[in-house]
């Protein structure tokens, strides 16, 4: 088995986000629920650090992206 290099998988986020505990708190809780498969938790915690992203820090949300229901 061959390891893979997921650090083009995500762009580099500016240290304002590293540095920020509630930024981390949500990365983590993501990571976890990707661990255990849990598509729908690690959802919600992409929604919520979007959400504390542009409270806190000023960005400004993406549009989603659409997709076709399956």
């Amino acid at each position: 088995m061959t390891a893979r290099d997921n650090s083009a998988a995500k762009p580099a986020e500016p240290a304002e986000y590293a540095e920020c505990r509630v930024c981390q708190e949500f990365e983590l809780a993501e990571a976890v629920a990707r661990s255990q498969r849990d598509e729908s938790r690690a959802t919600d915690c992409r929604v919520l650090r979007r959400r504390h992203r542009a409270a806190e820090h000023g960005e400004h949300a993406a549009p989603a992206e659409h997709r076709e229901p399956s």
